[in-house]
């Protein structure tokens, strides 16, 4: 039996919450409506972004169901419905963004800090797409096992049919690993993907900033930390850029192009460059946590985890009605679990912290299943038992 929170499906509830949010973020300007559409479908697996969500239900309907969901709509939501614009509303703000004012080329070189799952996806993915790369770890045992992983992962790739052994091997050729920052000096482009903690990262920035040469482009792939705190610790935060890539990167087309006040126009240009030539739909925004994805995306994780703690929905219940009902590929929790806990935790931390919305303060449930070790499947327990992947919009 479904469960029901107003009268209304809880699944019906949760998505209302999560296009309303989208509304919200559309009417402040933030990115063009275009690019919200495209980062949530393409960052979550998505048939269809928030926006065109909204005009394939009709305002009209959605209004009527956030009556009765007692669900607050954005203004922008009312003003539109007053304004007739009830079935494709939202195509006035869809529309394609602007051609560049900045032509780049994709660099020659491309250096890798750090040599965890992204490093080494974000490593397999260059050397696949014909670029010289540079791994570096912070030690030997560290380098040699992202170059197991790329190594690994080209293996799959020919037994696939994916690839040929030859193009294979030149692939491989391709990556060096190494536990010296220094042979990043003659990188075009280096992407910072360390832990997701800011002291590490401005760490590696400033010593990029003394090795690299003048012009490189110093990318960092946080998704949830300031890319502007990166570029102070550097004498070139004309040089900085967000470059955020969703895991597993050889896989996920999305790539969030986070740019500061500073960040040069040529910059975003070589960022996005090197996202296409890697076969990425680049997203340019301006720096702030969470970018576009995780700004919409982790409020909804956090509204569901609620709904089970107030006692409105069932974990299996309410995955299993996004996934079957609403078209999600993967349910909340199923989500939360592949994530892992302890990293959403952190995530909504500091998305709260930045703009204090309720909908961010995390809840006691995924707190204490964090002091618990319950961290998902990485730890075989969470909101689930161990499940199978069925993917990751991070």
């Amino acid at each position: 039996m479904t469960v029901q929170e107003h009268g209304i499906a809880a699944g019906h509830v949760l998505l209302l919450r999560y296009l309303n949010r989208a509304a919200v973020l559309c009417e402040q300007g933030y990115v063009t409506g275009s690019a919200i559409d495209t980062a949530m479908r393409l960052g979550c697996g998505l048939a269809a972004g928030p926006l065109a969500m909204l005009d394939d239900l009709g305002l009209d309907r959605v209004l009527e169901l956030m009556a009765g969901a007692a669900v607050t709509p954005a203004p922008l939501l009312t003003t539109m419905a007053r304004q007739g614009l009830l079935g494709r509303g939202f195509g006035r703000f869809t529309r394609p963004a602007a051609p560049e004012p900045v032509a780049a080329m994709p660099p020659s070189s491309v250096g890798i800090v750090g040599s965890g799952t992204m490093a080494a996806g974000i490593a397999q993915t260059l050397v696949a797409h014909r670029l010289r790369t540079t791994l570096v770890a912070r030690g030997d045992e560290q380098a040699a096992a992202a170059r197991r992983s790329v190594s690994a992962a080209l293996d799959k790739a020919v037994a696939r049919g994916r690839l040929d052994p030859a193009t294979r091997a030149e692939a491989a050729g391709r990556l060096r690993a190494s536990v010296s920052i220094d042979d990043l000096a003659d990188c075009d482009f280096v992407i910072e993907a360390v832990v997701e903690e800011e002291d590490p990262k401005r760490t590696v920035f400033a010593a990029l900033d003394r090795v690299c040469r003048p012009g490189a482009v110093l990318a960092t792939t946080t998704s949830s930390l300031s890319v502007a705190d990166c570029a102070a610790v550097t004498g070139r935060p004309a040089d900085v850029v967000g470059m955020h890539f969703f895991n597993p990167a050889p896989v996920m087309k999305l790539v969030e192009v986070g740019h500061t006040p500073d960040t040069a126009p040529r910059t975003t240009a070589a960022a996005r460059a090197l996202a296409r030539h890697l076969g990425k739909v680049p997203v340019s925004c301006p720096d702030r946590s969470g970018f576009i994805v995780n700004y919409l995306l982790f409020p909804y994780l956090n509204d569901a985890v609620g709904m089970v703690e107030r006692g409105q929905a069932g974990v299996a219940e309410l995955d299993r009605e996004m996934e079957e009902v609403h078209g999600f590929p993967i349910g909340p929790f199923a989500l939360l679990d592949t994530i892992g806990l302890d990293v959403s935790l952190a995530i909504l931390r500091r998305l709260h912290q930045q703009f204090g919305d309720p909908a961010t303060r995390p809840g006691p449930m995924l707190i204490r299943l964090v002091a618990e070790g319950r961290l998902g499947r990485k730890t075989g327990a969470g909101f689930h038992a161990q499940r199978p992947s069925k993917g990751t919009s991070r």
